[in-house]
């Protein structure tokens, strides 16, 4: 009889597909059962082959040698991962293999690393997908009943290939060419030299940012403020004079209320979440960043099975999930979410377009839970948190919308025109969802107002008023301000901005943050983005065509019509090779210096070359830059068990060229470490040792003879 091998691309999510379908008979590598041959990728077990690969003069990098653009790009099985490709090839060569199916993760990274190991292993026959948004049973039974064929994935797998293939010409060559150019670890690519790029720009704005004194007035009218605005609306004064002119103007003086607008506000609820914008609110509201909420995510989707497909671009759902609905909601009614989501259940659901739209969904719907009921006191508090937006965010869905009476009042006196607004709430609808503290706020084009401005713009309980009526001036308030520059990046704001310009995608972000942190361009410093020396100087180093975000979006939104179909992946590639060979060039004709930034005073002890200073998550340490040698040591303080015979303080562990030492910082004493690298042994302890011995009968006075000799000739 005929098998099936099903490849998924992890472990955990073979053995749940395994479970559900029947393979219970555990392999090296995979799962059997009468009808599925379960096995998985581990990631990527075949990649594109290294310049190495292609010439072996390659493996040394040279500036003279690039650009390296190989007429056809080539696959190598992954040396880290080799093992699990043989087992994966063998099961496809197996005589009883008859069909494939692929489980690999539904989104474009996915196909590529299930194509790849296809074209890699020589598997001829065509094969299906399996295409499915959450990890639950139902799920599983449901997506192997409506498999679709591979080839309606050949668009995406061209996508794919073409931003793996791009990013290998670009990284890679400009990589070496500044790394070859300016004698230092220098990383460049296609996505990650603009996100950086926009970083240093924000910089460059706050540095060149002057700040400016200013005033704000208001006159108090007995039951209410209102606040003087310019002509343009500016509600700022620069000038003292000014100020005081107005004050004057304005003593003693009657206001009239020149005009009064009422009207309804209505705010619909928020849309579902998306990657990334569940990335920004687990930035706002917990810290947390992309790369940490990508991964608590996970686990939530693979590990609990409580929320759909993460790595999805789309806020909206499918129509074919309307009746799944109260299912979900009623899994969701539990703990604090109780309350909020039973009275959904009890009546119709509103479900309006801006909740299902197929039009706006992409590969996969917005994440939402799943079917499966929450047992919150299984999760860690983290994935708490995390749960708690998406099941909040998707209880809103079907709440009405808040709203409000607002008033606009118009005020005139002494021909100076002030302003008040105030707020009535009339319905909260899907706020209810939400704590006082909840605001949907930090966008990043309206972050830079100053505490003051916003005031101006607050609101306040304003009482019956008539157009016409008359107020007495009671007093005129000034209050101080002074202009702030532009904030620097959060990961929240960086992620919105990428999003705005195409960089990357939902699943590839956060994995860029890290990279740039990781490779000394960017640093966290509490929850803001900055920019390192190093950073500051390799995007001085790289092309102005990289350096911006506009040439990279292009070629996503090309990459996007490749996996539409309505783009041809060759000529993006050749468009691509052309780039890469011109920014090659740049570097090799550039003339300017780089002067590494985290130079230290101290030297190697192996090469005696001057040492540079790097940081790790927990601490600093100093590492040789010579290729040849690679010395690093922790510039931490090591405190040793051992305390200074002199001041008896503890002494700081440290490293010389015969090795290990203890030093006392206060006295100077030093004293060499046994060559394990234990602790001296002091005199006390030494004549203590000998007494030890001396006493013990079943010894005799012969060890501790030998013990006396032995220190007795280690003093001398």
């Amino acid at each position: 009889m005929s098998k099936t091998l099903v490849l998924a691309e992890k472990p955990s999510v073979a053995k749940e597909i395994a479970r559900v379908m029947g393979s219970d008979q555990q392999h090296k590598g995979y799962l059997e059962g009468p009808t599925y041959i379960v096995t998985w990728a581990l990631g990527h077990l075949v990649g594109l082959a290294e310049p190495e690969d292609y010439n072996k003069q390659y493996q040394k990098w040279n500036l003279e040698d690039l650009p390296i653009l190989p007429d056809r790009m080539r696959l190598k099985v992954l040396r880290e991962s080799s093992h699990q490709y043989k087992i994966v090839q063998h099961l496809m060569k197996r005589n009883d293999v008859g069909a494939l199916i692929v489980a690999t993760d539904a989104a474009r990274e996915g196909e590529l690393l299930a194509r790849w190991i296809i074209n890699m292993a020589g598997w001829k026959k065509p094969f299906q997908r399996l295409w499915i948004s959450s990890q639950t049973d139902r799920a599983i039974r449901e997506g192997f009943n409506k498999l679709r064929p591979g080839k309606e994935f050949d668009r995406l797998y061209e996508s794919a290939r073409c931003r793996a293939e791009a990013d290998w010409m670009i990284g890679l060559n400009v990589t070496r060419a500044l790394t070859c150019k300016f004698d230092a670890q220098l990383s460049a690519g296609r996505v990650q030299t603009p996100t950086l790029g926009m970083i240093m720009q924000r910089e460059q704005d706050i540095r060149n940012f002057r700040s400016q004194d200013y005033q704000t007035l208001q006159i108090d009218l007995g039951e209410f403020q209102a606040q003087w605005r310019s002509k343009q609306g500016d509600g700022r004064l620069f000038e003292a004079a000014h100020v005081q002119q107005l004050q004057q103007k304005l003593e003693g003086k009657e206001a009239r209320i020149r005009e009064i607008k009422k009207s309804e506000r209505q705010e619909p609820h928020p849309l579902a979440y998306d990657l990334t914008e569940l990335q920004r609110d687990a930035n706002r509201r917990h810290g947390f960043s992309a790369k940490h909420t990508s991964n608590v995510l996970q686990k939530l989707y693979e590990q609990h099975k409580l929320v759909t497909y993460p790595r999805t671009d789309s806020r909206y759902l499918s129509a074919d999930m309307t009746d799944t609905f109260k299912e979900r909601l009623n899994s969701v009614a539990v703990g604090p979410y109780a309350t909020l989501a039973r009275p959904l259940l009890r009546g119709k659901l509103n479900v309006t377009r801006r909740i299902v739209d197929d039009s706006k969904v992409s590969d996969h719907h917005a994440i939402i839970p799943t079917e499966e009921t929450v047992l919150l006191n299984r999760l860690t508090a983290d994935e708490r948190k995390l749960y708690d937006l998406i099941a909040r965010r998707f209880i809103s869905l079907f709440y009405p919308a808040a709203r409000y009476d607002t008033v606009q009042v118009t005020v005139e006196a002494a021909g100076e025109t002030f302003h008040a607004s105030g707020v009535t709430v009339k319905e909260h609808g899907w706020k209810t969802v939400y704590d006082e503290s909840w605001q949907d706020d930090e966008d990043e084009e309206t972050e830079n107002h100053s505490p003051e401005m916003e005031r101006e713009h607050a609101t306040q309980s304003l009482p019956e008023l008539k157009q016409g009526e008359s107020h007495g001036i009671q007093r005129t308030l000034v209050r101080n301000g002074r202009t702030l520059p532009p904030k620097r990046y959060t990961e929240a704001t960086l992620l919105s901005r990428m999003e705005k310009h195409g960089l990357g995608t939902p699943a590839t972000r956060a994995d860029l943050i890290e990279k740039l942190v990781s490779s000394d361009t960017i640093e966290r410093q509490g929850h803001s983005l900055h920019p390192t020396g190093k950073g500051t100087q390799l995007i001085e180093l790289a092309s102005p065509q990289l350096r911006t975000p506009e040439l990279t979006a292009r070629w996503e939104a090309e990459l996007e019509r490749i996996a539409r179909g309505q783009g041809k992946p060759e000529a993006f590639l050749q468009d691509i090779r052309e780039m890469a060979a011109s920014l090659v060039n740049a570097v090799k004709a550039s003339e300017v210096e780089y002067k590494p930034h985290n130079l230290s005073h101290s030297h190697c002890p192996d090469c005696g070359t001057r040492m540079l200073e790097k940081k790790s998550k927990r601490s600093k340490f100093l590492v040789c830059p010579a290729e040849s040698c690679g010395y690093r040591r922790s510039t931490e303080k090591q405190l040793a068990n051992r305390r200074c015979p002199q001041c008896h303080k503890k002494m700081e562990i440290k490293d010389g060229k015969a090795g290990k030492y203890v030093q006392c910082i206060g006295c100077g004493i030093t004293e060499v470490l046994n060559k394990d690298g234990g602790r001296p042994v002091n005199k006390r302890e030494q004549q203590k040792l000998v007494k030890q011995f001396e006493q013990k009968e079943e010894f005799g006075s012969s060890l501790g003879d030998l013990l006396k000799a032995a220190l007795q000739n280690k003093s001398e």
